[in-house]
């Protein structure tokens, strides 16, 4: 969007009248049954909400203060002594929950593992002492670049209980983009492993990681899992086996958990940007912990005999929040499954929900989309009854994929908790809980304790169902402290365009209930003849469509309209590509948003760009079509 220009409304979802009321059962067991009053009282007395959270966790020291603001550089809980994995598991191993499961691993070989808190406490201490002997330290900064196995969790617990901070690298970037985090970090120490399983192939790590190692003058030590058992290269002067260091005679599974201070930071997670270097985006123990704790709670409503997965990866800020540190500190099980929902069958996923009896399930639009393809025939053939709450996680949910989630695996009795959030927000902003009314494409309203808000170019909130730019009128407890070692661009990038207000970065709306719907980045809505559509929304509209599988649309300059709009579509299986189902999809969404939403071109491709946690990249098609650089693609998913 250029400086000054007008925001006009978004093409509206509107058209979407359906209300999903949850059920008096899922009413009567939710924490919060009644969110209008508790959001009140959360804003008016925001310090005291969140005080009363805070009082939930165990701290070494309780703290001074609940916020100190020196925006936009905001503390809480300061004076406060804490550290996470206590949280997590040491307080768990004094209680009744150490003999529970706390992890429960598939991985895609057929292999499987399974963790007490009790067993995974001494795993940690164990990894916690080899570190140490490796002589890293509180702030000390530790790479890992693992797959979905759970060696994972264990070293960024380890990390975190001796007071190093942990930056973990998808395993899937190249060494070039693992080479880029770990000078950025300043790691001491890489934690990988010889290979990872995706899609029935071995991805090679430790070669990867080896690549990206050379001329690189801070890791002086790597300890490598043994996953695949395959032959790889192997330093004797650099390289140690996991395995053979944690059965090492003499290393205890006892260690003294490190008191952190509140603000001490936990790790540093990198996300990318549309152009230069990667953010490492900085987050601390207490407030992060806080968040992450009551947002789990809340949203997915865990309870102590509930198992527990969102089928991310541990790569990503949601594996991190919602995989590992939020189920864990909420006493959770937590299901952690490595590999490709569709290898070895393409049931894979309903397969494990039926096994392990899977309570609460949170994935993304894109993989639900993926799962569509095959039909509901495959999770029909298997039992999953056991679910009480679906979640939707990292991007807009088109509604019509909505519908097929709430159908045919929540059997329209789960409430679909579609969560808007951020890496750099550490826990959910803007969401439903079960008790609320649910709309299809909507997230819901904002948690508790957030003051959410549209505002127009001049910082004037938007009238409903005016499109705007998404801020955050407050700080919260888990929010990013600042982009590591860039202070300058953190400023510039979140909090330069509006006074004392977060800059999210997305385009949205409200209704007039006050639910909100976001369109999609800054740059992913286009302007065509003096109108705003959202690229959700017409690929929204494009995927009602019986024949599309996936979508991307992105805007080309256009001479009388200022933009054009070209869609790529991916068909299902059994449709074929022509020149009059094209004409038809392109009808098929002039009628469901109007005709100035019709693509002017549709293309047929077998696959879309997208980064490895399932995000479309519409600037790559968008730089492909216009003959540009394509820019950062370390996030890419390759096929």
């Amino acid at each position: 969007m250029k400086k000054g220009e007008p925001l006009e409304a978004f093409e509206s979802l509107s058209h979407i009248q359906d209300v999903y009321k949850p059920s008096k059962e899922v009413v009567e067991n939710s924490y919060v049954k009644d969110y209008d009053s508790l959001y009140e009282f959360s804003i008016k007395e925001n310090q005291k909400f969140w005080d009363d959270v805070a009082k939930d966790l165990e701290w070494y020291r309780h703290y001074d203060k609940v916020l100190y603001s020196e925006p936009p550089f905001y503390k809480w809980f300061t004076g406060g002594k804490i550290n996470i994995v206590h949280n997590a598991l040491d307080r768990h191993v004094n209680s009744s929950r150490k003999n529970k499961l706390a992890i429960i691993w598939e991985g895609e070989d057929g292999t499987g593992r399974s963790y007490t808190y009790l067993s995974l406490h001494k795993e940690v201490n164990r990894m916690a002492n080899i570190l140490k002997s490796f002589g890293i330290k509180k702030g000390d900064t530790v790479t890992i670049y693992l797959p979905n196995i759970p060696e994972i969790a264990v070293s960024m617990l380890a990390c975190a209980k001796i007071g190093a901070i942990h930056s973990v690298v998808y395993a899937g970037f190249s060494a070039t983009a693992l080479k880029d985090r770990i000078m950025d970090a300043g790691s001491r120490l890489l934690i990988t492993s010889d290979g990872g399983y995706r899609g029935g192939k071995i991805v090679e790590l430790k070669k990867i990681a080896d690549e990206a190692l050379s001329g690189t003058p801070f890791v002086k030590t790597v300890i490598m899992v043994r996953r695949t058992g395959h032959d790889v290269p192997f330093d004797e002067s650099r390289d140690f086996y996991y395995d053979e260091l944690m059965n090492r005679p003499g290393i205890a599974s006892t260690f003294k958990t490190e008191e952190m201070d509140s603000e001490d930071p936990l790790f540093i997670l990198y996300t990318s940007g549309t152009t230069g270097k990667p953010k490492g985006i900085l987050h601390v123990h207490g407030g992060y912990a806080v968040g992450i704790y009551i947002t789990s709670k809340y949203v997915f409503n865990i309870n102590d005999n509930d198992t527990y997965w969102c089928a991310a990866d541990p790569g990503w800020i949601t594996g991190h929040s919602y995989i590992i540190y939020g189920p864990l500190i909420n006493g959770a099980t937590t299901v952690m499954v490595e590999g490709s929902p569709y290898y070895p069958t393409c049931d894979r996923w309903w397969k494990i929900i039926e096994k392990h009896a899977v309570n609460i399930f949170y994935t993304s639009p894109t993989a639900i989309r993926g799962i569509m393809r095959f039909g509901e025939e495959l999770p029909n053939k298997h039992d999953l009854s056991s679910l009480k709450i679906l979640g939707s996680v990292g991007e807009p949910i088109n509604p019509e994929v909505w519908r097929w989630y709430y159908k045919h695996i929540g059997k329209e009795r789960c409430p679909i908790m579609d969560t808007w959030w951020q890496t750099e927000s550490g826990m959910f902003l803007i969401t439903p809980v079960p008790s609320m009314p649910l709309k299809p494409g909507s997230c819901g309203k904002p948690f508790p304790g957030i003051d959410a808000d549209i505002f127009d170019e001049e910082g004037n909130p938007a009238p409903p169902e005016k499109g705007g730019y998404l801020v955050i009128k407050n700080p919260w407890p888990s929010m990013m402290r600042t982009i590591y070692k860039d202070e300058k661009r953190y400023i510039e990038t979140y909090f330069s365009k509006y006074k004392n207000a977060y800059l999210a970065g997305d385009t949205a709306k409200k209704d007039k209930d006050g639910y909100f719907y976001v369109m999609g980045r800054i740059d992913d809505v286009i302007k065509v003849s003096g109108y705003r559509l959202g690229t959700a929304e017409i690929e929204s509209a494009l995927i009602t469509h019986e024949a599309v599988a996936e979508s991307a649309v992105i805007g080309k300059p256009h001479k009388l309209k200022g933009n054009s709009i070209k869609a790529f579509v991916v068909l299902k299986p059994g449709f074929e590509k022509s020149e009059s189902l094209l004409e038809n999809i392109r009808e098929n969404v002039g009628h469901t948003l109007g005709p100035i939403a019709k693509p002017d071109e549709i293309e047929f491709v077998d696959s879309l760009p997208k980064t490895r946690s399932g995000k479309i990249m519409r600037r790559v098609l968008k730089a492909r079509e216009m003959g540009l650089s394509e820019g950062d693609l370390s996030t890419i998913e390759e096929d």
